[in-house]
């Protein structure tokens, strides 16, 4: 069975991602490093050691691999320095291939993890430091944090995989025996995507290797593959992952396919050899061949072999034997074959993966890149004899009548060998891209985490050839975990740097929970011609709402309104016709708030302004849609053929205004603190402005055709009242506020008289948003219709902190009302609201490589003892030494769901110290939990055991686990059988 390479991440010797990696191959760099004096002294070596003449100081060493986000994977600071940094480097790699795979984690669970990891040098150079072990709680820790066996299952768990995690171990084929098992997984059926590969972190790190005749290492610290002066290899640290998927399925998913597994095999030299540790030609020949059988290829269409290659004397010629049997061809020279090892060094484990990252890459970008130190053949290779040919500069790939396939080994010592077979990946139609504004999100578990991947996004995104922003904006809304802090930017094609910097800053930080909505739908005014036409072009399902209502309208009104909705150079004057402004409005506001709801967006209440509560009514559930439409068609009709009158905006305090109302002239609307509406006939109004004036109060008329919400409008009531009474009206399915009149307990939306009487009550605005969410409440306000008037209220009445969002371009952005919806979507999202992103207009493109997740990294380490490692003693010396304590005590992390408070009480003061000694966090607050600083039960019985010897009291596992903060664990201990346990223990005095 095919199965396909959706992703693939790694860190190298001078390559901290697979970007820079393939820039060395192709660049001919060696990133096999010479070490200082300096360097060998802080690793602890004696000169009596590096001082021979056969000590070479060489190594192939990976920058910062003490570095971990211990927070990000949920762990403490104690935990992450007891942790190998083997486990830590690979779940970081497992995350990156996710995205580089397009796949958040926990978007599938039917995962498998595969994976090998070197000897635990950590364990035993820096933790144990020859100790003799003593098996109890604490060495069980040492062994679940660094033992090879939890690796996979470790990463299973993070990622929240429910498929098989295997830790493979087969020496240095490791790795791409995990490729195998994971494919071979995938083939049965046991699971659906599948992480595989491996990682070598040797400790000590930047140290060289004694050179001795007849063993592997290199005399001179370069690694020669195939070269007449190859003299054995390098050893050296990385780690690598690859995420694979059955072709069908990946294929049938849409998911961006780097390369095709075609067949792998895994076999064993058996007895057949000279040594345990000699290659065998006839083991090598024998897997190379059933890989090739598997894959039911022609040897001769694999035109590339990625080797084992260790430039090694005996070892190279035997691989080189063995691949020629295996092809059974005459043909010579057509072959090219290489080794990662001359750039990188023998990574061990993670050799296989990184030979197998190598030819993904080749495959992908049609480049044969060049093998290092290559002048002049092994005397025991004779390639003009074989199809191989060792490529020395960087090449085209090109093709021929069949795909381009490359061949990958990997032998471990011992003699478990693998080949996999690989081909390029099916071509597949880009998909198409949309010029219009682009919604790009981001996230992080830290603020900082979010700004350093919104400026390394913004980076690629301003360099030349930089990927197109709907492929961006695609791979990003797909392709990573929605995380807590987020930040969501609308760009256009073409954007300037300045525009890209909105990458850079802000962020919106998501409490815990989904915070309440709620939406409000503007009234009569905020109208204008084309208010749709944008979002009718670019959103069938918006057009196909729009047209069913005018559809509907048409019967009542006798025109239709489309004109007035889509066309722009519509006569503005006629739209404030009240018989066509309030349909319209209707309309546009009905059809957003079902696209809104389309895309998963939900309201917590609903309240509207004026016209805007018909709107709200019929969202909300009181009112059917055809009954919507009667209503507005009838209430617009009856309202226009009123006498003309006029509406005044004032900026003072209903109380205020309420003094200053001269005779026929009434409140119209209470809208926040210091803004209110009043209403009435012409002359009346024009006399209290000038009024107004001479008290030197703000005010300013509107731009409407009559005196709404007033006694101008009593004529309405009755006629509309009939019309209601034949109208159906239900409890609400969603919270709706009314706005007329202020009370709830008046304003029944099942009462027909409401509706008939809402056009000569006052709009008590401020009021009703007040009763939607309370002051304080974790709310977000969404304007479902044209401009931004009501959020203008919101901010006016909860503080312009409140967070509002505009969902509808007004008079002042005609021309942007797309880019204006996109980045509404993109606050609800940012604000933490379940949103769908991938139906946005111009939500095309295709998955792309991108910058993975920025790892808020720090140093985790704990140092070898000296005296350990002079006099061996048990893993046990005293109670709370047996481990190691890490270098640095850590920094209480930022972002902690609790503020922090001082201990207050001598107890709570004994159980911070107790949390800090073990959890290596300092300072700890009475009230941080136990859980968010890495807690887990383990470290919970170490910690009842310990508070138990330090206080004298009897603290149990389920004590620490059901009161995880040192504020409940004092009081509950201070309570027990209502006796002040800790006052008695802490004087000696019996307060019973």
């Amino acid at each position: 069975m095919d199965i396909a390479v959706l992703g693939l991440a790694g860190r190298f010797p001078g390559a901290p991602d697979t970007g820079r990696l393939w820039a060395n191959l192709c660049g001919g760099v060696e990133s096999i490093q010479r070490l200082e004096v300096e360097e060998l002294l802080d690793e602890g070596l004696d000169e009596s050691v590096f001082g021979r003449p056969q000590y070479v100081p060489a190594a192939a060493v990976l920058d910062d691999y003490d570095l971990f986000d211990a927070r990000f994977f949920g762990f403490g600071a104690r935990e992450a320095a007891l942790l190998d940094p083997q486990h830590r480097l690979f779940l970081e790699c497992a995350w990156h291939a996710m995205e580089n795979a397009c796949v958040p984690p926990g978007t599938t669970s039917r995962g498998g993890v595969f994976a090998g990891a070197g000897v635990p040098g950590y364990l035993m150079s820096n933790l144990l430091c020859g100790r003799r072990a003593i098996l109890d709680s604490e060495f069980f820790e040492l062994q679940i944090h660094n033992d090879k066996d939890y690796l996979a299952t470790r990463v299973a768990h993070r990622l929240g995989f429910t498929g098989p995690a295997i830790s493979v171990q087969t020496a240095c084929s490791s790795s791409l025996v995990a490729v195998h098992e994971a494919a071979a997984a995938l083939a049965s059926g046991t699971c659906d995507i599948a992480v595989a590969g491996g990682v070598c972190v040797r400790v000590p790190h930047r140290v060289g290797y004694l050179h001795e005749q007849g063993m592997i290492f290199s005399a001179d610290g370069h690694c020669r593959p195939f070269d007449a002066r190859a003299s054995g290899t390098v050893f050296g640290s990385g780690v690598g992952a690859v995420v694979l998927k059955r072709l069908s399925d990946a294929l049938a998913d849409g998911n961006r396919i780097l390369a095709v597994v075609k067949g792998s095999a895994v076999n064993n030299d058996g007895a057949g050899k000279v040594g345990f540790t000699a290659p065998s030609v006839a083991g090598q020949e024998a897997v190379v061949r059933a890989a090739i059988r598997a894959a039911d290829v022609p040897a001769a269409t694999i035109t590339a072999v990625e080797a084992h290659g260790t430039a090694t004397p005996v070892g190279d010629p035997i691989e080189i034997a063995a691949l020629t049997r295996a092809f059974d061809t005459t043909r010579v020279g057509f072959c090219t074959v290489g080794s990662i090892k001359s750039n990188i060094g023998h990574l061990e484990s993670a050799a296989g993966i990184a030979g197998f990252i190598k030819a993904v890459l080749q495959l992908r970008l049609r480049t044969l890149v060049p093998t290092l130190h290559y002048s002049e053949a092994n005397p025991a290779i004779d390639f003009g004899r074989t199809p191989f040919v060792v490529a020395t500069e960087q090449t085209d790939w090109l093709s021929g009548d069949s795909p381009r396939r490359i061949g990958v080994s990997a032998f471990g010592i011992g003699g478990t060998n693998a080949h996999v077979v690989l081909e390029e990946a099916p071509e597949v139609t880009p998909a198409p891209r949309s010029p219009g504004p682009q919604l790009l999100v981001i996230s992080g578990k830290t603020r900082q985490a979010v700004d350093e991947y919104g400026n390394a996004l913004a980076d690629a995104l301003e360099q030349a050839g930089a990927p197109h922003l709907a492929d961006a904006s695609r791979t990003l809304r797909e392709g990573r975990a929605a995380l807590r802090f987020r930040r969501a930017v609308v760009l256009s094609a073409g954007s300037e740097p300045e525009e890209l910097s909105a990458l850079r800053t802000g962020g919106q930080s998501v409490r815990q929970g989904t915070p309440e909505t709620v939406w409000t739908f503007p009234g009569q005014g905020t109208q204008y011609p084309g208010m749709c036409a944008r979002l009718y072009e670019a959103l069938p399902s918006y057009a196909r709402r729009v047209d069913d209502c005018v559809a509907q309208l048409g019967p009542q009104l006798g025109t239709d309104v489309r004109r007035a909705l889509l066309d722009e150079t519509f006569d503005a004057g006629r739209l404030r016709d009240t018989h066509l402004a309030q349909p319209a409005l209707f309309v546009a506001e009905f059809a957003l708030a079902e696209q809104l709801r389309a895309w998963g967006a939900t309201p917590s209440v609903v309240v509207g302004h004026s016209l805007g509560e018909i709107t709200a009514a019929c969202v909300a559930g009181v009112l059917s849609l055809p009954d919507a439409l009667r209503l507005v068609a009838k209430r617009g009709a009856l309202m226009a053929a009123q006498p003309p009158g006029v509406m005044l905006a004032v900026e003072a305090e209903e109380s205020e205004v309420t003094r200053l109302l001269p005779r026929g002239v009434q409140l119209a609307a209470v809208n926040a603190a210091r803004l209110c509406v009043v209403a009435g006939p012409a002359e009346r109004v024009g006399s209290f402005r000038e009024r107004l004036a001479r008290e030197r109060v703000p005010c300013r008329e509107l731009h409407t055709s009559h005196a709404f919400h007033s006694a101008m409008m009593e004529p309405v009531v009755e006629p509309l009242a009939e019309v209601v009474a034949g109208l159906e009206l239900t409890a609400p399915t969603v919270p709706f506020v009314t706005a007329t009149a202020g009370g709830p307990a008046t304003n029944d939306p099942r009462d027909p008289l409401y509706w008939a009487r809402q056009v000569v009550r006052p709009v008590h605005f401020a009021a009703a948003l007040r009763r939607a969410a309370p002051v304080g409440a974790d709310t977000l306000f969404v304007e479902v219709g044209p401009g931004a008037v009501l959020s203008t209220f919101a901010r006016a009445t909860y503080g312009t902190g409140t967070p509002t969002v505009r969902t509808m371009a007004g008079p002042d952005a005609v021309g942007r009302g797309v880019r204006v919806l996109v980045a509404a979507v993109g606050k609800l999202w940012e604000c933490g609201c379940p949103v769908e992103l991938g139906e946005l207009p111009g939500a095309g493109g295709n998955l792309i490589d991108l910058p993975g997740y920025a790892f808020a990294r720090q140093r985790h380490w704990i140092s070898p003892d000296p005296e350990h490692r002079a006099r061996p003693r048990p893993a046990r010396v005293a109670p709370g030494e047996a481990i190691p304590a890490a270098e640095q005590v850590a920094q209480r992390p930022a972002g902690m769901a609790s503020s922090y408070s001082d201990p207050e009480t001598e107890l709570q003061k004994q159980i911070v110290s107790v949390w800090e000694d073990i959890l290596q966090y300092s300072p700890i607050g009475a009230h941080d939990d136990f859980f968010e600083l890495g807690g887990h039960s383990l470290l919970a019985a170490r910690v009842s055991a310990r508070l138990t010897e330090v206080t004298g009291i009897p603290f149990s596992l389920h004590d620490v686990m059901t009161r995880p903060t040192p504020a409940k664990l004092a009081d509950s201990a201070a309570r027990v059988d209502g006796t002040d346990t800790s006052r008695a223990v802490l004087d000696g005095k019996d307060h019973s």
